[in-house]
């Protein structure tokens, strides 16, 4: 470990070796299986560099809480002080497939809220870091989200969160947009890319730990789909969907919606 390395800086190495890791199984047909419960898939790749990262980050700060995607869990994780919240391959889909959207998701929480982040893309060689006091940077250089009325504004989502009940006035002139990773889509919308991200589904923390951050420190304001601030670290780890998108256009969004969407528990993956 180098001598005074900060919390962000371990982030973004771990994640940079993490994505050499899973580069080393990409289009290389790697075992997989699903893990039940419409959980979806998982690989022998997210497992190699979930066991690197918690190796690595948990050495490198040995008092930090752990908790992954692909780690089984631990009430020790709810006491006082800071955890890594950790997707060791977000957008295992797309890995198996041979695409390049997926993302090593790693972020550090305290008092339930996320004080570093790093969302590393390695097939595209795209590194997202963010940390409380500092900018949103992507490879080095500072980005932010980019306003927009909600009339032409673009909105990566599922095709779920488009149907007519989940909007009181309808969302005619809101395009939509995928990508499989929910991490990169939060950078996207932090690098201006895109508008907003959107998902009504319950959503699980290793998910946007790291990403709503990086949205956050880029401009955009990062809530649940009730419009509450995003809060990690719970129990049960999942948030109620999300709204993440520059300040004027999430408001509008919020006053778009009917209600009180019907979130899908049991359903955390999004496909297109």
């Amino acid at each position: 470990m180098p001598a005074h390395e900060t919390d962000l800086q371990l982030l973004a190495r771990a994640a940079e070796e993490g994505g050499r890791i899973a580069m080393r199984y990409w289009r290389k047909d790697p075992r997989a299986w699903d893990k039940g419960g419409a959980a979806g898939p998982v690989s022998e790749a997210d497992l190699a560099v979930n066991a690197y990262l918690e190796d690595t980050l948990r050495g490198a700060r040995g008092d930090y809480g752990w908790l992954s995607e692909e780690s089984p869990d631990s009430p020790t994780r709810l006491g006082p002080g800071r955890l890594f919240v950790v997707d060791p391959i977000d957008g295992t889909r797309a890995f198996l497939d041979g695409q390049q959207g997926f993302a090593q998701s790693i972020a550090i929480v305290e008092g339930g809220r996320a004080v570093a982040g790093a969302v590393h893309l390695p097939a595209l060689g795209l590194t997202y870091l963010a940390q409380a006091d500092g900018p949103a940077t992507l490879n080095g250089q500072p980005i932010r989200a980019r306003e927009h009325d909600f009339d032409g504004a673009t909105a990566l989502a599922s095709k779920p969160t488009f149907a007519p009940d989940h909007w009181r006035t309808g969302c005619d002139g809101l395009r939509r947009q995928f990508r499989t990773s929910l991490a990169w889509r939060l950078c996207l919308v932090a690098e201006g890319r895109f508008n907003a991200a959107l998902s009504w589904r319950s959503t699980w923390e290793w998910d946007v730990a790291a990403g709503s951050l990086i949205a956050e420190r880029a401009g955009a304001q990062a809530t649940d789909r009730m419009g509450q601030a995003m809060r990690f670290n719970a129990a049960q780890p999942r948030l109620d969907g999300l709204i993440v998108a520059p300040p004027r256009l999430h408001g509008q969004i919020m006053a778009r919606m009917a209600g009180q969407p019907q979130s899908q528990p049991g359903q955390t993956t999004e496909t297109q």
